[in-house]
């Protein structure tokens, strides 16, 4: 048993030499500590009888000479003999900030969902709304190829188009992290595009860009905003990732643009848009008769018309399997094909078939 002569703590491990309170050198068992009014007594008696031996033993006292080290020597016994609890507070505290750190940064920086809203046509010509609405559309589904990160749809953004809504305000409605704007002008064959990504709950603009093109590098400047976008998203894009963003199904600009200006009408919903809708991708199809996405336009066409014909569902399959066969990948040629066999030839186990193609 060993005793603190500082703090008089009992200690029964022998193998500790310190105090761990106060750094203080241990002492053997407690019969080896007289407690200090004995030894004032002892004192006492001692100089009664002969103050020079009393001085001596006084002097000589263990107790005296081992409990009270100067301040400079207790002081380094305190420090010098626990040096890994030091050690071990800096590299604790260090960890402690990195990781807080880490936490902010990969909580607050990472944007996982976005809303991509309609592009303003700033033309002073609406006959071109079908290319700023196209581009909006074929960003938002570019995007939405991304893994882990939220991409509103059509449907749900372009209810915006046309108002006047503060970033933050949209951002919780729509329960989004960040919101791209755009603007597109053209000015006979060139085009300009402005973009700003903000983020909806600070409202500071964390991306910017302007693109300036002929209008014969629509299909490579939609490419390209897809790429720029995404990368200030996700910082680190996979090599598949990377090919998806450049994935043009057309060459062809005339091609590409004649398929937006297809949906454009499709969009409209009533019977003389979806005739204007129906020519459009005729004509994309004549000038690039391999491009699959002016297919599925097709058949999505005819599979709204067949309603009121049969002969319609007939050319509805035949556009969707055609689409099929240039791209197996392309998610909306099996999403068409799943529409022509679920509502008009009741096949709900193909129509599942192909809708799960689709989602893969």
């Amino acid at each position: 048993m060993k005793r603190c002569p500082e703090c008089r703590r009992d200690y029964f491990d022998d193998s500790l030499f310190y105090c761990l309170d106060d750094g203080a050198t241990l002492l053997e068992g407690p019969g080896n500590l007289e407690p200090v009014t004995a030894i004032l007594v002892d004192a006492g008696r001692l100089a009664s009888s002969d103050p020079g031996e009393a001085a001596t033993r006084i002097q000589e006292n263990p107790i005296d000479k081992q409990s009270r080290p100067d301040n400079d020597k207790r002081k380094s016994l305190r420090l010098g003999n626990k040096p890994w609890v030091i050690g071990s507070a800096v590299v604790l505290a260090v960890l402690c900030i990195a990781g807080y750190r880490y936490l902010v940064n990969s909580g607050q920086d990472q944007i996982d969902s976005i809303a991509v809203l309609p592009f303003v046509n700033e033309s002073a010509n609406a006959d071109v709304d079908y290319l700023s609405d196209g581009m909006t559309e074929a960003l938002i589904n570019t995007l939405a190829q991304l893994p882990n990160l939220s991409v509103k749809p059509r449907s749900t953004v372009f209810r915006y188009k046309g108002r006047e809504s503060e970033v933050k305000t949209i951002g919780r409605e729509l329960e989004v992290r960040a919101v791209l704007n755009g603007r597109f002008v053209q000015r006979g064959d060139d085009i300009a595009l402005f973009l700003s990504l903000i983020d909806t709950g600070t409202g500071n603009q964390i991306w910017g860009k302007q693109y300036n093109r002929k209008l014969t590098g629509l299909v490579s400047l939609q490419s390209e905003v897809a790429r720029d976008v995404s990368e200030s998203l996700v910082p680190k894009l996979s090599e598949a990732d990377e090919q998806k963003l450049a994935k043009s199904y057309t060459e062809n600009s005339e091609a590409y643009q004649l398929y937006l200006r297809g949906r454009y009408h499709w969009n409209k919903f009533t019977v003389e848009e979806r005739q204007k809708a129906l020519q459009s991708f005729e004509q994309a199809i004549a000038v690039d008769p391999n491009y699959a996405l002016a297919y599925t336009g097709l058949a999505d066409t005819y599979t709204v018309m067949s309603f009121s014909s049969n002969e319609m569902i007939v050319k509805a399959k035949d556009a969707a399997l055609k689409a099929v066969s240039l791209d197996d990948s392309l998610a909306e040629a099996h999403s068409a094909l799943g529409f022509v066999l679920y509502a008009r030839q009741f096949d709900f186990s193909g129509a599942e078939r192909e809708y799960k193609r689709a989602i893969e």
